[in-house]
């Protein structure tokens, strides 16, 4: 009987290699290289790190987001109702500024500027006049007309006052408030001298006349020349007004035909992807666009032609009345010094030695009226109706009347008759029939101030319709902008919510 080895026998596994034949050694084991510190055992890979992308910008995830969205209809109909929405919102902003500039340029033209001017050419027109009452009164004799010394305190006080109207609304205009400063200085010394001039005439000193002459001096060297320079002070101010209110809106006008040309486009693509004719929403910010539009090239135009005309028919012919009133003064303040001096003062003309106040009122007489050259002939052709031309016309009569009694009372005073000549001046008491030089330069000042009166009226009317243009567009714009621009958004959205 045979028995089992003892054990338990190796359970059957899958074939191996086959063993070395008998009397062969048995097969040498690989190497296994030398495992250092932190190496993975063999035949295991080492762990990868995982890496970050890294974080984008928020700007660039919106890019892609708007740049999906394009992709797609309703993506696109929010960009186009953000643009438009955009585009009108833009045109009534820049609309209500630039209007809003110019309407108060305008208003200033009307309100500041030009009454400053003219409260300027009448502080140097009452200074004049002041000049010219002080020498006909000392002319008068020791006791002046009591109808010289009213008018020549009148003028002093509206002198006074238009310089404090002037002081307050100098502001920041240095050249302004320099002259102002200078006629508040000059104006108490001025006026001093006249009654120093006044008290030694009624004594008969001759020192009168020297007291007389160095006021008038006074007057034509300084006090009138400050006078002149605020009066060309507040001219440039209103024409930088002017310069203003009168240029067109252009950036408010391309922003107008942009949005225009948007919005007709948007209605056009409509269209054409659905066959819709109208798009209630966009029709809407179509036509109030339309109207901001046509309201601001025609109220600007207007307002720009109303400005014009008041520049052309008003300004430019109260600033010729004002120097031709202004030489017309000038002319009888030295007639009456000539006689005051008595040949005092000389000078001299092309090697001739000549009474200096006589020059002088040949000057001003010459820049008056010397044919359509002068200013009186610039005044008449400035005139732009009968009501104007006619004063003009009058004082150009009255002038050449002033002329022939002027050489009259001359030719006396040279051939010794002082008396004579002076009758001629100031009139005679016992000769009614005979017109002085002096009714004769009140008869052109009286019609010089009836054509300021008519050209001022003019020009505030023509000043007040081109201000009126500009009434309201300001407020309208913005308002009829934000209704495009709901306008705008509504239609685009009734056409997304077809996407719901």
């Amino acid at each position: 009987m045979t028995y089992p080895p003892n054990g338990r026998a190796a359970p059957p596994g899958p074939p191996g290699p086959p063993g070395p034949a008998p009397g062969q050694p048995a097969p040498a084991m690989p190497a296994v290289p030398p495992q250092g510190p932190g190496t993975p055992p063999a035949g295991r890979q080492p762990p990868q790190q995982a890496t970050t992308a890294p974080r984008r910008t928020a700007w660039a995830e919106g890019t892609d987001r708007l740049r999906a969205a394009a992709t797609t209809e309703p993506g696109r109909l929010r960009i186009i109702g953000a643009v438009l929405a955009l585009l009108v919102v833009a045109f009534g902003a820049v609309t209500t500024w630039q209007m809003t500039e110019r309407s108060a340029a305008a208003d200033d033209v009307l309100h500041r500027s030009q009454p400053l001017s003219a409260d300027a050419a009448a502080i140097y027109r009452s200074l004049a006049d002041a000049n010219t009452a002080a020498s006909s009164g000392f002319l008068a004799g020791g006791q002046e007309p009591a109808a010289v010394r009213d008018r020549y305190e009148r003028d002093i006080e509206r002198a006074s006052q238009k310089l404090a109207t002037a002081a307050s609304n100098a502001g920041s205009d240095a050249s302004s408030a320099a002259a102002v400063g200078k006629l508040n200085k000059l104006l108490p010394q001025y006026t001093g001298l006249i009654e120093r001039a006044r008290a030694n005439n009624r004594q008969g000193l001759p020192l009168g006349g020297a007291y007389l002459r160095y006021a008038n001096d006074k007057m034509q060297t300084q006090m009138l020349p400050a006078a002149e320079k605020l009066y060309k002070a507040e001219n440039e101010r209103l024409g930088s007004d002017y310069g203003k209110a009168k240029p067109y809106p252009w950036l408010a006008i391309a922003l107008g035909v942009l949005a225009l040309a948007a919005l007709a486009w948007a209605q056009r693509r409509n269209y054409r992807r659905t066959n819709r004719v109208f798009n209630h929403g966009l029709l809407a910010a179509t036509a109030a666009t339309a109207v901001v539009l046509l309201w601001l090239v025609a109220g600007h135009t207007f307002a720009r032609s109303g400005l014009n005309e008041s520049y052309d028919h008003g300004v430019r012919s109260l600033n010729v009345l004002n120097d031709a009133r202004l030489s017309s003064l000038k002319a009888r303040g030295n007639e009456n010094l000539t006689l005051v001096s008595r040949g005092a003062e000389t000078t001299e003309v092309n090697g001739e030695t000549e009474d200096k106040f006589d020059v002088s009122y040949r000057a001003q007489m010459k820049q008056l009226g010397d044919g359509d050259s002068g200013l009186l002939g610039k005044a008449v052709a400035l005139a732009d109706d009968l009501a104007g031309k006619r004063p003009v016309k009058q004082a150009v009569a009255n002038v050449g009347v002033w002329k022939d009694r002027h050489k009259e009372a001359r030719s006396s005073d040279d051939s010794g008759d002082y008396q004579g000549a002076l009758d001629k001046v100031i009139g005679d008491k016992d000769d009614k029939n005979a017109e002085p030089t002096g009714e004769c330069f009140d008869n052109v000042d009286a019609a010089l101030d009836r054509a300021l009166a008519h050209e001022q009226r003019e020009f505030k009317q023509a000043a007040r319709d081109g201000r009126g243009a500009m009434s309201g567009l300001p407020v309208g714009a913005a308002v009829l902008a934000l209704v495009a621009a709901a306008g705008a958004v509504l239609g685009i959205g009734r056409r997304l919510s077809e996407y719901r």
